[in-house]
């Protein structure tokens, strides 16, 4: 059987191939995007020779566990999140010093980012704290 690839993947594919360069760069296919190429299997099954039931059931089985996945990566992201808030929170007050032990001073405020989290301090400066600073 052969199925036509539905337009969000050849974009992805474009991409892919546009940044070829990149040697070490990956493709991977979001949970839209198996869906898409899901229904596009099944509406382009030819109907003197359906999908074997089996593999419907198991097609279906693999959109379920995808839709888990996405959902506990979700809540794992909400819940490292609210961890480092409440991390953050405890330092404010408290004297930090950088790894390389060059800045120094007490934490003004504490901001939480994808690369680990920040400390401004009173002074202006702002420390790293996912660089290994020590706080006292």
């Amino acid at each position: 059987m052969t199925v036509a690839a539905p337009s969000p993947v050849s974009s992805a594919t474009a991409s892919a191939s546009s940044a070829s360069s990149a040697a070490s760069a990956t493709q991977t296919l979001g949970y839209n995007d198996f869906l898409t190429l899901l229904m596009a299997e099944m509406k382009n099954q030819d109907p003197t020779q359906p999908m074997d039931p089996s593999q419907m059931v198991s097609q279906l089985a693999t959109v379920s566990e995808v839709g888990q996945s996405v959902q506990t990566s979700s809540t794992l992201a909400s819940l490292l999140t609210a961890t480092s808030l409440s991390q953050a929170e405890q330092l404010i007050g408290r004297t930090v010093t950088s790894a390389d032990g060059l800045t120094s001073g007490e934490v003004a405020s504490v901001s939480v980012a994808s690369t680990g989290a920040v400390a401004t301090l009173t002074s202006g400066a702002t420390i790293s704290l996912a660089n290994g600073a020590s706080v006292q």
